[in-house]
């Protein structure tokens, strides 16, 4: 099947706004990895799987698969920078970012958008690359102080 990168990001933008960024981890399958959280969506030919690892800090891996054949991937770790994080504080700092990752596009797919504000709260996002190969940092912050942080890479596994 041959891959077609516009069609590629607009699968991957729909799959991120359908998976963590709309329902968190309610969006979980049953786990391949002990331990993990797995979240899935298909489109057609298309499948996208997340699977990832902890919660005030974690590591995860997304990849896409067209046709049953893995086409683009991307590594995350991250996590909640204050300190102490209470509960509730952890909770507030990724329902925030669900937020901020619904506002993702084609232009860059990869999390969210390069800015989002909603009252106090503020998401950035600082990437270099394109869909082939990219890392970047996104970062919250509360009142102007940070309270998230995460890096990521990836591209794309064609031979």
């Amino acid at each position: 099947m041959l891959l077609e990168k516009e069609r590629l990001i607009r699968f991957l933008v729909e799959a991120k706004r359908n998976t963590y960024a709309a329902q968190g981890d309610e969006a979980s399958v049953p786990p391949l990895l002990a331990g993990s959280k797995q979240l899935e969506y298909a489109n057609g030919d298309y499948r996208y799987r997340d699977i990832y690892f902890g919660m005030d800090f974690f590591a995860g891996q997304e990849v896409v698969e067209l046709a049953g054949r893995p086409v683009w991937t991307m590594v995350y770790s991250g996590g909640v920078t204050m300190s102490p994080a209470s509960r509730a504080r952890t909770a507030a700092v990724y329902q925030f970012l669900r937020s901020a990752l619904r506002q993702a596009d084609a232009q860059q797919p990869y999390r969210g958008p390069k800015r989002w504000r909603e009252g106090d709260w503020e998401y950035r996002n600082t990437f270099e690359g394109g869909l082939g190969s990219f890392h970047g940092v996104e970062s919250i912050l509360l009142d102007g102080e940070s309270v998230y942080e995460l890096h990521y890479s990836g591209g794309l596994l064609l031979d």
